[in-house]
């Protein structure tokens, strides 16, 4: 019965794999060899140098800079990816589908806070990966990557278990890092080929968006939470953009260090200091946390009543709420406990 069992949770992991893979894409991002060119100071460090100067046809030849996964999460074409497969200034998309059908695509927007980014290709039918929860994924549970990138193989799968959730971690490749908070971590063999597709489980649900490796550790792959992403799809269904509420400070966790901070039971706050570098304020100005009269050396410690911990930062904490959502934050200041009301505004809004 063993072999039984085996063959069967083969023949599954086959179905669901099927069944996903037509929603998976490449996505190839190209530039034009002028841009390129003039985005290096010399020649020598130019990949793509002529000897000569570059004429007007030279110059606008299109070049394949970089390529990755996506999936269609829409029948109307928009494609989920990660944002650093697609951070590249004025260039032109391509979505390739599993059955070679080449599409044109454009970006409709990137998450300033997640690896996140939404293409959109013209269309009606496209198949859709199904999204499933990413908050009941449990640690020792089978997921499989899927991946998609012409330039280095079709379809990729590799299987692996969760082995970590809510990991804080840095992804991406040496120029472009980026920070994820909650990163699902998987022995599922996760490459900058996969990067952008979806991680699924045995169902065929898609819990993750595979991100490249980070550099901390062979065989460990990195995924970001679908439910993440989820909100980014229904933003830009409904307002054309991803919508994300800000609250403009820069903060370090810190633990309770004084008597009197002990005094006030909390595991974890966000001190609001200012960054090592000229013009990086503690506070930004004309945010929603200069209006409401926060100051450095503040220390969050719960936002509506619901405390920081070590999993849970003031980042995912705001994440949670909607731009012009007033919300009140228990704060720490000269050893004093105050409530200090604020009016969450829209990320970008303000700046």
């Amino acid at each position: 019965s063993k072999i039984v069992d085996l063959i069967e949770e083969e023949s599954a992991t086959i179905a669901v794999v099927e069944r996903v893979t037509p929603a998976v894409v490449s996505i190839v991002v190209r530039k034009q060899r002028g841009d390129i060119a003039g985005a290096f100071d010399s020649a020598y460090f130019n990949p793509y140098f002529f000897s000569q100067p570059l004429d007007e046809q030279n110059a606008s030849e299109l070049v394949e800079v970089s390529s990755g996964t996506g999936f269609f999460v829409t029948a109307d074409g928009y494609v989920l990816t990660n944002r650093h497969v697609v951070d590249e200034l004025k260039a032109t998309y391509t979505v390739v589908t599993n059955e070679g059908a080449e599409y044109a695509a454009t970006l409709v927007d990137v998450d300033p806070f997640a690896d996140v980014a939404i293409l959109d290709v013209e269309g009606e039918e496209f198949p859709i990966a199904n999204l499933g929860d990413s908050d009941m994924i449990r640690i020792g549970q089978t997921v499989i990557a899927v991946g998609n990138t012409l330039s280095e193989f079709r379809n990729t799968v590799t299987k692996g278990v969760i082995s970590g959730i809510n990991r804080r971690v840095t992804a991406g490749d040496s120029t472009n890092a980026e920070v994820i908070e909650e990163a699902i971590q998987t022995d599922a063999a996760i490459n900058p080929g996969n990067s952008g597709g979806p991680l699924i489980n045995l169902l065929g649900a898609v819990v993750g968006i595979n991100t490249a490796v980070s550099f901390e550790g062979q065989a460990i792959g990195f995924a970001i939470p679908i439910n993440e992403a989820k909100r980014a799809v229904a933003d830009v269904r409904e307002f054309g953009r991803i919508v994300r509420p800000w609250l403009g400070v820069r903060y370090v966790l810190v633990q309770p260090q004084e008597k009197t901070d002990q005094n006030f039971q909390y595991e974890v706050g966000a001190q609001i200091v200012a960054g090592d570098q000229p013009g990086e304020g503690a506070i930004i100005a004309g945010s929603p946390a200069a209006l409401a009269g926060l100051k450095e050396n503040d220390i969050i410690i719960s936002v509506d009543g619901a405390a920081l911990s070590q999993d849970t930062a003031l980042a995912e904490l705001i994440s949670a709420y909607r731009p012009g959502d007033s919300v009140t934050l228990s704060i720490l200041r000269d050893g004093a406990k105050e409530d200090v009301q604020v009016e969450l505004a829209e990320y970008g809004e303000s700046e």
